[in-house]
């Protein structure tokens, strides 16, 4: 058996799935006036001092927080239905195509958001590994409900998710410092293989 692991934002799609959900929800005036406002956290970011899952908390919980579960649902849905393939590179989703023609098991391991990633993995007919909000009352309370989705959660994530002596071959499509783990976990790596 074959297992086909794709890393989601900068793999399969062109451009990063969090900046552009926020700019489908929340306007792009108000995305990049959110952007000043939050430079010190992202300072703190891209010098190591804060970690990505904090940094992209504090994000979403700037833009989000106290949002309805429904309502944030429903965005989630518009965005992957109407806006996710207008990102989404031909050729990355072409080879995922063909792993599934192959009949390989294939799935999506994303620190993108479930919320907007699921519904386009649904209709793909795709399984999906990838982080989850926390909703307290029904609302966003701006935390993760799980692990950020990223560099050896991704691992733990597979290996929660499938038993790995299954498989006799292990692809894996990644394109960051995130997939590093992932990729080290295929039988066949391709970093960048789509650019």
């Amino acid at each position: 058996m074959t297992l086909a692991l794709f890393d989601f934002d900068g793999t399969l799609s062109a451009k990063d799935s969090l900046e552009e959900f926020i700019i489908f929800a929340r306007g792009t005036q108000r995305y990049y006036i959110g952007l000043l406002y939050l430079t010190p956290v992202l300072l703190l970011y891209k010098l190591k001092i804060l970690p990505n899952h904090r940094a992209k908390e504090i994000l979403l919980a700037h833009f989000f927080k106290g949002m309805p579960q429904e309502e944030f649902r429903r965005l989630g849905r518009e965005y992957a239905l109407k806006e996710i393939d207008r990102i989404i590179r031909p050729e990355a989703l072409a080879a995922l195509k063909e792993h599934q023609r192959r009949g390989d098991e294939v799935a999506i391991v994303s620190a993108s958001i479930k919320c907007w990633l699921e519904p386009w993995c649904r209709r793909h007919h795709i399984t999906l590994l990838a982080t989850e909000l926390a909703f307290h009352n029904a609302r966003f309370n701006g935390r993760f409900q799980t692990q950020n989705c990223y560099g050896i959660e991704k691992v733990n994530r597979i290996k929660a998710h499938y038993n790995l002596k299954k498989f006799d071959t292990i692809y894996a499509y990644g394109d960051s410092d995130g997939d590093r783990e992932l990729l080290a976990l295929a039988t066949h790596a391709f970093y960048k293989p789509f650019r």
